[in-house]
């Protein structure tokens, strides 16, 4: 092997490993549930604020961890969680009984807003019922 070749093979063997690092932090987080996934969250934030030099949210983020570290359990987490589904889901039969009572005045304007605020009421459940399967 020629000497430029040598070291581009051992450049990529060096660069390869750093790519792939990111997929196999993110497969791991995704096998990651309750409140192991919330610290490990926590934790990547706090690196990625390290790593940023944003000194800002350092302390909040590692008050943040200590707290999920000394109080977080799981059933804990769950019952957090699958309650703010049902306040979700409560929101979103108040927004639609809105949304009924506007098409019944038959204002476009009010229909509108209150589509957003349907729709904006929609993404919120979708999400809390994301966090739930985590």
């Amino acid at each position: 092997m020629s000497n430029k070749t040598t070291r581009w093979v051992t450049a990529l063997m060096l660069v390869v490993p750093v790519l792939a690092a990111p997929g196999l932090a993110q497969a791991a987080t995704s096998q990651l549930t309750g409140c192991a996934a919330k610290q490990h969250e926590i934790e990547q934030q706090l690196i990625h604020a390290r790593a940023q030099g944003n000194n800002g949210p350092v302390k909040g983020l590692e008050n943040a961890l200590q707290s999920v570290k000394d109080h977080c359990t799981d059933e804990g987490l769950l019952k957090k969680r699958q309650a703010k589904v049902q306040q979700k889901e409560r929101e979103v039969q108040v927004r639609t009984h809105e949304l009924q009572e506007a098409q019944a005045s038959g204002r476009q304007d009010k229909i509108n807003k209150r589509q957003r605020k349907l729709a904006e009421a929609q993404a919120e459940l979708a999400e809390a019922q994301a966090e739930l399967a985590k």
